[in-house]
């Protein structure tokens, strides 16, 4: 019975996951937290982490303890050369604590330093997580594309059927010639194709989304439809608007300035070696020594040895302990790694430039983008509202016999690539829309 509620929960759940038509939102979403490539940044966050967590515990005092047991057999000398047994056996305890007392900050700042770093990974993995988010968006609507000209392609089969059907019964009864049902033929195997073609895009495309969203079921996969509108607003914003903002909220920014902080920090952590490092001990210890072969004292009496517990209590004895390791000379090589440390943070100052010079110039570009796929689609429109206009009347010159069916199929192909012209125009449009809002700091959304 549980085995039968267990295989009934699990097919409901297969349905339910291949029914399913995700939102752009549902698939970011979704691939933020099983994408391979943020798990693995997430990770190095978490290693990042530690290594802070191990700065900040330098503070603490190491504290050790150690048991030492030992056993000699054998022969040796005394002081007077007599030759006797020398079998003994010995134990020692001790605990032992240091500290470091000074060392010219080099443990805040070595803290400092690697906060700079933990700041930065987080800012890598915000970086991930916003090129896959835009990837998503960009495929995301080149399906819709698809569907949108898989749904022209359809309607233009629709009309070619028609035609085909008209020529047929018009060519049966001796009206036109047999060439007009042959051209039509031919229309309607050139849309069916077309319309195949359209779906095989389509799907590819859906194939494509899944594999960025690494689903492991890409089959069952779809999306939802999105309604969008026919007419488009010009861009709003300029590139000098949205460049304040990009180079506030972009997150290789934040962590290029962290990473020249960490340098910095860096430098004067490699300056403390040149001061002194003064460090901090106590110990307590005890020990136990026990001869096997006691022998005798010169009245002949047998020596008479101290118990474990007794020697532990005599033999206990504490310590403390301060020392101080003053550099003199090392070769000039703490110099040479300040020096080092300096060059460091000149190339992550170089990377920041860089970075904002990345930033500014994608931005023109997606400015750029934006106002020529404007300009674009609205040629494109015009040119389907003439294509349009062009297509009625041939259609209706070809009901009154005054052209011939090349000429109307040359009408509809004109008519079906202005509108996908429209389709492809609109679409790219969007998404340089959706990428000037990501910079300006609007999240995704459809």
């Amino acid at each position: 019975m549980k085995k039968t509620a267990v295989l009934l929960l699990s097919l409901m759940s297969f349905f339910a996951f291949s029914q399913k038509k995700w939102s752009l939102q549902e698939c970011v979403n979704y691939a933020l937290e099983n994408n391979l490539q943020v798990l693995q940044n997430q990770l190095n966050t978490k290693t990042q982490d530690n290594t802070l967590q191990i700065a900040k515990r330098q503070y603490l005092p190491s504290v050790s303890g150690n048991i030492n047991n030992s056993a000699s057999f054998g022969q040796g000398r005394d002081v007077f050369g007599n030759t006797n047994r020398n079998d003994n056996f010995s134990n020692s305890a001790n605990i032992g604590a240091d500290i470091l007392v000074f060392n010219n900050g080099r443990l805040e700042k070595n803290i400092r330093k690697t906060e700079f770093e933990v700041e930065a990974s987080k800012f890598d993995l915000e970086k991930i997580k916003n090129d896959i988010s835009l990837q998503i968006a960009q495929q995301y609507l080149s399906v819709l594309l698809n569907r949108e000209i898989t749904k022209i392609s359809e309607s233009a089969l629709e009309n070619a059927d028609k035609l085909y059907k008209r020529a047929k019964i018009t060519t049966d009864v001796g009206t036109t010639p047999q060439t007009i049902l042959a051209e039509a033929e031919a229309a309607l195997a050139r849309e069916k194709q077309n319309v195949k073609t359209a779906e095989i895009n389509t799907n590819r495309s859906l194939f494509a989304l899944a594999m960025l969203l690494q689903l492991p079921d890409y089959k069952n996969f779809d999306v939802q439809e999105v309604p969008l509108e026919n007419m488009l607003d010009a861009p709003l914003f300029t590139a000098e608007n949205i460049i304040t903002k990009a180079y506030e909220n972009q997150p290789q920014l934040k962590a290029a300035e962290s990473r020249i902080k960490s340098a910095e920090a860096q430098t004067e952590v490699t300056k403390t070696a040149f001061w002194p490092t003064v460090t901090a001990n106590a110990g307590i210890g005890s020990s136990y020594f026990y001869l096997m072969s006691a022998g005798t004292d010169i009245n002949g009496n047998k020596i008479q040895q101290t118990g474990f517990f007794k020697q532990y209590k005599d033999n206990f004895g504490q310590q403390l302990g301060l020392s101080a390791n003053i550099p003199i000379f090392n070769k000039g090589i703490t110099k040479l790694q300040v020096e080092q440390s300096k060059i460091n943070e000149d190339i992550a100052k170089t990377s920041l430039l860089q970075q904002k010079q990345d930033v500014l110039q994608n931005v023109q570009k997606a400015q750029f983008d934006a106002e020529s796929n404007y300009q674009n689609y609205l040629a494109a429109a015009e040119a389907e509202r003439s294509s349009k206009l062009a297509l009625d009347f041939a259609e209706k010159s070809f009901a009154a016999g005054r052209t011939t069916i090349y000429d109307l199929n040359i009408a509809r192909n004109n008519y079906a690539n202005a509108q996908g012209s429209v389709a492809q125009a609109k679409y790219n449009y969007l998404f340089s829309m959706k990428l000037l809002n990501f910079y300006a700091g609007i999240p995704l959304s459809l």
